[in-house]
């Protein structure tokens, strides 16, 4: 079954990393579950990591979020 698409409005982001970096995310890309590039797999990570300290109290939700 197809996912809903995402409600939230996007915004472009630019990130310059090292090639070691993208070889990692690459990596990421042969288990099916960070996407079709890189950029989907620095994505998925950063969400990630942004709920994990969401949860952890290191970080809160904007007014309104």
């Amino acid at each position: 079954m197809p996912r809903k698409p995402n409600d939230l409005k996007t915004e472009p982001l630019t990130l310059a990393t090292t090639p070691q970096v993208v070889g990692y995310l690459k990596q990421l890309l042969k288990t099916g579950l960070y996407g079709k590039n890189a950029a989907d797999a620095a994505e998925r990570l950063l969400t990630r990591a942004l709920e994990q300290m969401l949860r952890a109290g290191s970080i809160k939700l904007p007014r309104g979020g």
